[in-house]
């Protein structure tokens, strides 16, 4: 879309008129040399004294057409380019995802409704979680003796996606440091000037190798104003070292005002991270510039070109008028030469 940035240049436009209305030039007027056979003088150069009609009608045409360049060029033409629009993140959300021993056992279903292990379930699910959080800057800690950062907060979701499927059971180590994880999770907000965090930590079993407590990370997560769900997955009637500690997930929650769910299976999985779209809810802030292209040089081109074709034009006109005279004075010398070689004779 065509626009003028300064379109009250416009206004100008009649400026030349207006100056030529009320400050006409000055005239001085003398008196002239008589000449009696003025009209011979004219007729022998061609034309008139003064220029044609037609010249003066040229001539007006012309600084018209450089006058409305100028003109045109001030007003700053641009063109109005699509919008660019651009997302800005309000949430940052970061996956704590246990990759303990306890993760082998095949007691979850692919979506092929055949049994895998809890982590393979966990990526499928996950991934499809992931996929509907546009807009969100999306980080992934594992965590098993200790926690690692796999991914920081990015909004290229698919790259968040891809580094998931690489993780496997035991990379971390086979026991489950989640107060540990949690503490790194408050560490990474620590740059985050985003309106919303929260922390999303699925694991299935009980802290086994952490220095910080988890009730004791939540409680600093809570005044960092970070928010914790937990999602417990697996059998919670398992004993020793790998027994699910709903407990103490529950005291997490609860502390940071997040909530607690139980997943036995993988369609409890599902609706786990289904209801925590509906709780956190992504709002996408979009910006939008126009780029715009100046086009002032295309009218100053044309007034240059229309100027350079006028002058070009007069040049030639003149020299064709020189031409004119000096064949009709050649023309009239040999005529009267012509004559008085007759009356000679």
């Amino acid at each position: 879309m065509l626009i003028f940035s300064h379109p009250w240049i416009f206004w100008l436009a009649p400026l030349p008129l207006l100056v030529w209305w009320f400050a006409p030039p000055r005239r001085h007027v003398q008196q002239a040399i008589r000449v009696p056979f003025l009209k011979r003088l004219e007729a022998a150069g061609g034309g008139s004294a003064q220029g044609s009609a037609g010249e003066r009608e040229i001539s007006l045409a012309v600084r018209s057409l450089v006058w409305g360049g100028i003109v045109l060029a001030l007003a700053r033409p641009q063109w109005l380019e699509p919008p660019i629009e651009r997302s800005i993140p309000t949430r940052d959300l970061l996956l704590l995802v246990d990759l303990s021993g306890s993760m082998q056992a095949e007691d979850f279903k692919n979506n092929e409704g055949q049994f895998v292990d809890r982590l393979e379930a966990v990526k499928e699910v996950l991934a499809d979680f992931l996929s509907r959080r546009e807009g969100d800057r999306v980080g992934l800690v594992v965590f098993g003796n200790a926690p690692f950062l796999q991914v920081p907060f990015t909004t290229d979701l698919s790259l968040c996606q891809q580094l998931l499927y690489e993780t496997s059971i035991g990379m971390a180590g086979p026991r489950t440091a989640f107060g540990d994880a949690i503490g790194l999770g408050i560490r990474l907000f620590e740059d985050s000037d985003v309106p919303s965090r929260t922390i999303i930590a699925l694991t299935d079993g009980n802290d086994t190798g952490s220095s910080l407590p988890p009730v004791e990370a939540s409680r600093v997560a809570r005044d960092r104003e970070i928010t914790i769900h937990t999602v417990a997955i697996g059998d919670p009637e398992t004993v020793g070292e790998e027994k699910l500690d709903e407990e103490a997930l529950q005291e997490v929650a609860k502390s940071t005002g997040g909530e607690f769910f139980l997943a036995l299976d993988r369609s409890e999985l599902e609706g786990v991270y289904s209801q925590l779209d509906k709780i956190e809810t992504h709002e996408v802030k979009k910006v939008s510039h126009r780029p715009r292209r100046d086009l002032y040089f295309w009218p100053v081109c044309a007034a240059l070109f229309v100027s350079l074709l006028a002058h070009a034009w007069k040049l030639l006109s003149r020299k064709a008028t020189l031409r004119s005279q000096a064949s009709s004075m050649r023309l009239r010398v040999n005529t009267q030469t012509f004559e008085l070689e007759s009356v000679e004779s």
